[in-house]
């Protein structure tokens, strides 16, 4: 289990590792383009969801406590960056196979 803190909020969102090592793919290549967006999380005791707009001026830390790097799943990181691109900004969706067919575009 990872953490995702959103600095300019003092947010923490506990993150499975696998999950967060593709959202900082997200993150980072987002905010390098300078492309704010909203991001909507679970919150972790259950109490509903939190949404927190991301802008490249706010620090955000991605703390991983696995030793490991997991491989990313290509899949996964086009369709979070489609989701994140999207109207309704970036929610975690389920990890997809590798090898499914590509995500159709949300209205």
């Amino acid at each position: 289990m990872g953490k995702l803190i959103y600095t300019g909020l003092g947010y923490s969102f506990d993150i499975e590792d696998r999950a967060l090592a593709h959202l900082r793919v997200i993150f980072m290549n987002k905010l390098r383009r300078g492309e704010p967006f909203m991001f909507h999380h679970t919150a972790g005791d259950g109490s509903g969801t939190r949404s927190s707009w991301i802008h490249p001026s706010i620090p955000v830390v991605f703390h991983f406590y696995g030793s490991r790097a997991p491989v990313l799943n290509r899949r996964w990181v086009d369709d979070l960056m489609r989701e994140a691109n999207g109207p309704n900004g970036l929610t975690i969706i389920p990890e997809p196979d590798p090898d499914s067919p590509v995500m159709p575009e949300r209205a």
